[in-house]
């Protein structure tokens, strides 16, 4: 019995992308060093952007970041299948912001992360998203395309010859 119960755990863990993290944790993690760096560091400030400027576009970025990540948990949800990378994916999702770009909610993340960015009027979000960048793409999204093609086959293939990857 619970041979049976620690192979299931294994065929369930198998069947995940194999993420290195989930991407709000990599954007979190990031803010947080970014913002401490930021007040380590003062002089890196966006200072030649009036504040109204500034507010406007944070809250603009912020306003669009979460719209797209809350349309993305919808279309899952209406699918039935979860959000979470480190669970298994229980069905292909092309609806939504799933018809324009493959990555809508990662998409939705960095916005929301450089309109926070804007609201610490600080660079150093900016001078490290480059880095969190290259982590979802090659620890998250390069992994998650893999997992999915090898589960949905030519549905997935067919998808990503007529849906771009970003934009």
């Amino acid at each position: 019995m619970t041979y049976a119960t620690n192979h299931s755990l294994d065929d369930r863990r198998r069947d995940t992308a194999g993420v290195i993290a989930p991407p709000p944790v990599l954007y979190g993690t990031a803010l947080i060093v970014a913002l401490l760096l930021h007040y380590a560091i003062r002089p890196f400030h966006i200072a030649s952007v009036s504040s109204l400027t500034l507010r406007v576009a944070a809250i603009a970025l912020i306003v669009l970041g979460l719209a797209l990540s809350i349309a993305v948990m919808r279309v899952f949800g209406r699918a039935g299948t979860p959000v979470p990378p480190y669970r298994p994916t229980t069905r292909f999702v092309s609806a939504g912001p799933y018809r324009y770009t493959r990555n809508p909610d990662y998409i939705g993340q960095t916005l929301l992360y450089a309109g926070i960015a804007l609201v610490a009027n600080s660079w150093w979000p900016i001078v490290l998203l480059p880095l969190i960048l290259l982590a979802v793409q090659y620890g998250v999204v390069r992994r998650e395309e893999r997992y999915l093609e090898e589960k949905f086959g030519q549905e997935y293939r067919d998808y990503v010859a007529r849906v771009p990857r970003w934009l």
